[in-house]
């Protein structure tokens, strides 16, 4: 898809890498049939390939109204596409691209303006989702349900017991140390996921250790319109995890799929950096899911506490966007396999939930919507609980799932002890 930038982008250089990759799109319409704004609303300018020449048009004429600024932001940015795309257009840095330019051109309404904000100032910020969650769940009661659906019953968030003298003593013990990305949202609304995941690796002696100055991963603030702040976090993140790195950290360890990825791509956001790079470059390098490292352990010492029927939510982050475009589903999948949980397939389990980090709660009808798809497909061999490797799917298929939704590593069984 050939064209020439306008004149006063010419010395722009993400409208330059816009065109690049633009360049190679064939308008072949491969990516629509697994786009689900698409599938959903059957608009062309809801599709990958009906965006990309939203964002072509701007490029070329430097123009953007309100009606462009509306279908990129109905984008889930699971980018699904970019998995079927036989041409490899690296759609979700298209995306990127065409939003900043267009928020550049469009101002926001003042109420969507608040919203981000809102969301900045909360969710990147354990204390404050942690009091507004703990708020929300006291007043649940009279809160309209379009709100405390979002939120976890507190019966869910109630933390395991810890030995913290065990953890203390068998930490030292170890001889293999790896990092926990601990997150923002997920050590209030599903604090159990991160314990069991350093009782599980425990067992199979390595120590998971916590930064204490390290936080949000920063993809709260990049995708808001706030790329500073978000950058910001990143070098927090890195600083954090520096001293563990440079004294033989084997890998940074991530519970939450769509953090991970974004960690993954430190190296591509701070590339730039001259201060920042080749450090950006090592922490993506040593970014992993924890199922990547499991599946290459002993998991003869690993056992399950149930044996339900149990189907798996995959993540468009687990599953899209990944290094070398390799999908972890089939690593989640093989490892619960493996140690025997009873595992139904998912019909449609290449489309979004509808959670998508902020999206359920800037776009609630196509979530919604999104989200009562996705729970049929899920049930439809019966299963008897959802598991996913994602905090946001999680608490967003929760709240309307008649099932129970955890995180897979809740699968596993541990002792009363945790490192």
């Amino acid at each position: 898809m050939q064209f020439s930038l306008h004149p006063s982008l010419q010395d722009n250089q993400q409208a330059k890498r816009g065109k690049d990759i633009i360049a190679a799109c064939v308008h072949c319409g491969f990516c629509s049939a697994t786009c689900p704004t698409y599938q959903l609303l059957g608009d062309e300018r809801d599709s990958p390939r009906g965006r990309i020449y939203l964002i072509k048009q701007l490029l070329q004429t430097n123009k953007a109204g309100a009606t462009t600024q509306t279908h990129l932001d109905r984008c889930l940015t699971c980018r699904s596409c970019e998995t079927t795309c036989p041409s490899g257009v690296k759609y979700g840095e298209l995306l990127e691209i065409g939003r900043n330019l267009c928020n550049e051109k469009v101002p926001r309404k003042l109420s969507t303006k608040l919203m981000h904000f809102g969301l900045r100032q909360v969710l990147p910020s354990k204390q404050r989702f942690s009091v507004l969650l703990k708020t929300a769940q006291i007043f649940k009661h009279i809160t309209p349900a379009t709100l405390s659906d979002k939120f976890p019953d507190q019966v869910n968030t109630k933390q395991i017991s810890i030995d913290r003298s065990s953890r203390d003593n068998t930490a030292i013990n170890n001889t293999r140390r790896m990092i926990l990305l601990s997150g923002c949202a997920q050590p209030s609304a599903t604090p159990n996921t991160n314990i069991i995941t350093q009782r599980v690796f425990q067992q199979l002696g390595i120590s998971l250790v916590e930064a204490k100055r390290a936080g949000c991963c920063g993809a709260v603030n990049t995708h808001l319109d706030a790329k500073a702040q978000g950058k910001a976090e990143m070098r927090r993140n890195i600083d954090a995890w520096w001293p563990e790195i440079a004294a033989g950290a084997e890998a940074i360890v991530i519970t939450a799929s769509a953090c991970g990825l974004m960690v993954k791509e430190y190296q591509h956001y701070l590339a730039d950096d001259a201060d920042y790079a080749d450090k950006a470059k090592q922490v993506s390098a040593l970014a992993r899911d924890a199922s990547e490292i499991l599946i290459n352990e002993d998991l003869s010492k690993l056992t399950i506490n149930d044996d339900k029927t149990t189907v798996f939510h995959a993540p468009c982050t687990l599953q899209h966007g990944q290094p070398d475009d390799k999908s972890l589903v089939p690593v989640v999948e093989e490892l619960l396999r493996k140690v025997g949980v009873n595992l139904v397939v998912s019909k449609d389990s290449h489309l979004c939930c509808g959670s998508a980090g902020t999206y359920s709660i800037l776009q609630p009808r196509i979530s919604q919507q999104l989200l009562q798809r996705k729970l049929t497909a899920l049930q439809h061999d019966n299963p008897t609980q959802i598991v996913t490797a994602n905090v946001g799917c999680q608490l967003h298929l929760a709240s309307k799932s008649i099932i129970p939704v955890k995180h897979w590593i809740e699968l596993f069984n541990t002792d009363s002890r945790i490192s």
